[in-house]
């Protein structure tokens, strides 16, 4: 299985970190400090904690009738990042950076073809993350659509050997119909083969999830929703840090935060600096993170590139508060 996975992964080597530094006189860069993979056998050996991983593609996202543009983020994001200053606060010896996924167009471009596609996705997923978690290490992982959320849980579920706990903070609850694989469903398919443990959403908007959404989140008592309405009245996340499990994931949908680049970019939702400080308070709750939905660049023409910057500040920001924790 490891062998199908070798060749649908890009793994990089020294060389692929070095071209993308920008190196300055009296300056080290986190590029010229971070881990590159030897082999999986040896990963568990390895100094660094936190694996980086990219998932750029926005299959799943078009199957969910959005708008391509996803799959920007990875390369970008991962070029501010290396670009950080290693110093006290950061290092960089604490991270590998593995690679990313180099996933195909499907030939079939319709909704069923996608939805197909993205099932293919998920199988290359999983294995990776499952045995990042396996050897004790935190994956961080840059998408890529919401529909890797599933990949995610899965992997990690396998690597624990029971379901797991998710903080969803997101606009959308992500919780529709089991009709094929999008990212509109991704725990929807966690859920019903009991990899999602308690699923725990904040920032949901009451104008965009639907009824049966709503009805889902009052009768299944795994699932628990704080909305940024409320949020907007003094609501807090307390609550839901309090009800997650030893074993929890953290997604960051970034559509969540007020004009993100995005497939659903929005005028109304978080601040960046309300998503750190959730980070650097609570980061030591979580096995994973993944950071998706974010664009550099959509099909629709719409470009923004602060949003790899962005993704910096808060892969940065979880290494932090994670590793004080460790």
């Amino acid at each position: 299985m490891v062998k199908f996975i070798m060749d649908n992964l890009k793994i990089y080597a020294r060389q692929d970190i070095d071209r993308l530094i920008i190196r300055r006189d009296g300056e080290t860069k986190l590029g010229e400090k971070v881990a590159v993979w030897s082999s999986w056998e040896e990963l568990q050996g390895i100094n660094a904690k936190y694996v980086l991983l990219g998932i750029p593609e926005d299959i799943g996202v078009r199957a969910n009738a959005g708008v391509a543009g996803a799959a920007s983020a990875w390369h970008p994001a991962l070029t501010a990042f290396l670009n950080i200053q290693s110093n006290r606060f950061l290092d960089g010896k604490e991270i590998m950076v593995l690679g990313h996924f180099e996933i195909d167009e499907p030939g079939d471009s319709s909704i069923k073809g996608l939805r197909y596609k993205v099932a293919e996705i998920d199988e290359l997923v999983y294995p990776v993350i499952e045995k990042i978690v396996a050897a004790g290490k935190i994956p961080i992982v840059i998408g890529g659509g919401h529909n890797n959320a599933y990949g995610m849980i899965k992997g990690a579920s396998l690597a624990c050997r029971g379901t797991i706990d998710v903080l969803n903070i997101d606009a959308h609850a992500d919780l529709r119909e089991l009709e094929g694989r999008h990212s509109g469903n991704g725990f929807s398919y966690a859920l019903n083969e009991n990899y999602l443990g308690n699923y725990l959403m904040y920032g949901l908007h009451q104008n965009y999830n639907n009824e049966a959404i709503l009805s889902q989140i009052d009768n299944n008592p795994k699932l628990k929703a704080v909305f940024f309405e409320d949020i907007l009245n003094g609501a807090d996340y307390n609550r839901l840090i309090g009800e997650l499990g030893p074993t929890a994931g953290l997604e960051i949908d970034l559509d969540c935060i007020h004009n993100v680049l995005s497939s659903a970019e929005t005028p109304s939702g978080f601040a960046v600096n309300d998503i750190r400080k959730l980070i650097l308070s609570k980061a030591n709750k979580f096995s994973y993170l993944h950071i998706c939905e974010g664009a550099t660049r959509m099909l629709d023409g719409r470009v923004n590139r602060l949003t790899a910057k962005l993704i910096a500040y808060l892969v940065s920001d979880f290494v932090k508060a994670h590793r004080s924790w460790v």
